[in-house]
Order: structure tokens, then sequence, then C-alpha cells
């Protein structure tokens, strides 16, 4: 027997929501049957979202991509530790 249930979401989630499962297409309270299932399956929930680098940390990477690419501000490849420490105390 099917059941109604009522939730309150953010329009924008919803909508986008919508919109994804459409784009699998699944109607979206397939999507969240799914979920519910899993949901009493495992009797836990786990909450990720994406790692994304503050802005800071995208121009450094952006910019230790550029120094690769270009050979800049790279230190050659150390055979041992002494040569390390030379090359260091000359700098």
């Amino acid at each position: 027997m099917k059941t109604v249930i009522n939730i309150k979401v953010d329009r924008d989630i919803k909508d986008h929501a919508f919109e994804v499962a459409k784009s699998m297409s699944l109607p979206l309270s397939t999507i969240i049957n799914a979920f519910l299932k899993k949901f009493i399956a495992d009797q836990s929930i786990t909450f990720t979202a994406p790692l994304k680098p503050s802005k800071r940390l995208e121009r450094i990477l952006k910019q230790a991509e550029k120094d690769i690419q270009t050979g800049i501000n790279m230190s050659p490849l150390f055979i041992n530790t002494r040569k390390m420490d030379k090359y260091l105390a000359n700098l």
C-alpha cells in the first residue's frame, strides 16, 4: 500500500533534485524511496560534501601547476639527504 509523506525542502533543492532525477529518466519519488530503503537497511545516514578548495588554495594550486609545466621554482631530484641539505644551504 502506498502512502504520502509531506516534507519541507528548499525550493531550489527540490527543483535541482527533480532535474537530476529527470536526467536519469527516474521519477523523484523513486530516488526518495531508494534513499529511504537504504536508510532502513543501514540504519545510518552519511552526509558528504564534495571537497572544494578555498579561493586562496585554488590560486596556489594553479600557480604550482604553472610552475611544474614551465619548470620554474622546482628543485632537482635528490638521491640522498646530504645533497638536499647542500642544495638548500646554497639558496
